[in-house]
């Protein structure tokens, strides 16, 4: 038997009916499994070039939505930042709290300019937008409203 295709290790050999079939049986599953993908996305049978154009259409940039979006996205990295900057700080104090309120008052203030300073590491950092600390306050108000919400519901 002089085979040259699917050859292994172990002497298993393929005959060159067997290698056309399994491709013809490949392209088959992936001409099925393209349809489906489309049906899925679509929800209709189509082909590829009309799938991509309708998708275009459907792709119009909305500015605003994406400055919205990118806006919300950045305050809340910023408040998670500013949680890790505190509580490592508080976690490291010997009872886990600051001993007087101006302690914990400048230990406030430290953590949201390390926060905003490391989402600004590519920038020079020598002004503080007021919209960034605004937008911080905001989310540490929210999530000491979403804290008690959760008590309530324990």
């Amino acid at each position: 038997m002089t085979e040259e295709y699917g050859h292994t290790s172990d002497g298993f050999f393929l005959s060159q009916e067997e290698v056309e079939s399994m491709r013809k049986k490949k392209r088959e599953l992936t001409q099925y499994g393209k349809q489906k993908i489309k049906e899925m996305t679509t929800g209709q049978l189509m082909d590829t070039e009309k799938f991509q154009e309708e998708f275009a259409k459907s792709q119009v940039f909305d500015a605003d939505k994406f400055a919205e979006e990118n806006s919300i996205v950045r305050n809340r990295r910023i408040l998670d930042r500013y949680n890790m900057f505190y509580n490592t700080e508080c976690s490291g104090l010997t009872w886990g709290t600051p001993i007087t309120p101006e302690f914990q008052q400048a230990m406030t203030l430290e953590c949201m300019l390390d926060a905003l300073r490391y989402e600004n590491l590519n920038h020079e950092f020598d002004a503080v937008s007021t919209a960034d600390i605004n937008a911080l306050i905001e989310g540490l108000y929210q999530q000491g409203k979403d804290y008690l919400e959760r008590g309530k519901h324990d």
